[in-house]
């Protein structure tokens, strides 16, 4: 993927929060894999944090403006994660009102659903830290 496309969240830890694979008007893709530093516990469960973290960075990709910021967010977690699994999310643009953009977000894992959730965001005029 080129990735001089990319507008926004251009110094996030792909490590952490996914690297992009495909970026277009309004939809992105991107893939977390897991590691067991994402574990939280015994049994290998990766926090929720990170399978977020990623649907999170697929749906300001998919909006990719600079100044884009989550303004909440409605999801599920289908199924638990463990380290050493490839998660895909795939964002879309399902509605824009002006400032206001709502993304749809699922994750998978193979051919399995694992999260799904909705995504407020809000393209700003200036860096929300301006």
């Amino acid at each position: 993927m080129d990735e001089s496309l990319i507008k926004t969240h251009t110094k996030i830890n792909k490590a952490l929060c996914g690297t992009p694979l495909t970026l277009s008007e309004g939809a992105a893709e991107a893939a977390l894999d897991t590691t067991i530093d994402m574990a939280v516990d015994d049994n290998g469960l990766i926090h929720g944090g990170f399978v977020f973290g990623l649907a999170d960075y697929a749906a300001m990709l998919a909006v990719n403006h600079p100044f884009v910021v989550l303004g909440s967010s409605n999801c599920r977690f289908l199924k638990p994660s463990k380290p050493g699994e490839r998660l895909i999310a795939s964002a879309r643009v399902t509605t824009e009102e002006g400032r206001k953009i709502t993304v749809e977000v699922f994750i998978t894992r193979g051919n399995e659903k694992i999260f799904s959730g909705e995504f407020a965001c809000a393209v700003l005029d200036k860096h929300v830290l301006a």
